[in-house]
């Protein structure tokens, strides 16, 4: 008989740098016990031409659990300009054969979801001030900073299966 876990939830608030080229770096921070997670993305190149408009874009988001020295990647679908929305993506249809084919892959394979609304957007100088602080590396890049609420499920049901 298997044991069925219920999957944790962890809420918090993701502080998450927009870089000009696409890609974000950045912090999750789980409010309840405190633990620090670390936020990579890269931006997906669309070869045709994508209905969805303007601001739509696919990232390949690294969720980085430094106490476990775990990766977790999980494709995301990223709506807002500076002010950014990530949820997870359902298909990926305008997107080449290895992104479509590598989205439906992560569906049967992964069960991380992942939802994160910007509630401040920083910019120019702010931004920059909150970037020295916080993420000293990406200093000088001309990002912008989204903070805001972030959710993540799935990280833990895919730790099990890994033992």
């Amino acid at each position: 008989m298997e044991r069925v876990k219920e999957e944790e939830v962890k809420e918090g608030v993701a502080s998450i740098a927009l870089l000009p080229n696409g890609s974000i770096s950045g912090h999750f921070i789980q409010l309840r016990h405190s633990i620090c997670y670390g936020l990579h993305g890269t931006e997906l190149a669309c070869e045709r031409e994508c209905s969805r408009g303007e601001d739509y874009r696919l990232i390949k988001l690294t969720i980085i659990d430094y106490n476990k020295k775990k990766e977790h990647d999980v494709i995301v679908e990223c709506r807002g300009h500076d002010a950014a929305r990530f949820n997870n993506i359902n298909h990926a249809h305008g997107w080449e054969k290895d992104v479509s084919g590598m989205v439906e892959q992560e569906q049967e394979k992964n069960k991380i979801a992942v939802s994160f609304e910007c509630e401040t957007l920083k910019a120019e100088k702010v931004a920059e001030d909150h970037i020295k602080q916080y993420m000293p590396k990406l200093a000088g890049l001309d990002a912008v900073v989204n903070i805001g609420k972030m959710r993540i499920s799935g990280l833990d049901i895919e730790a099990e299966e890994d033992v």
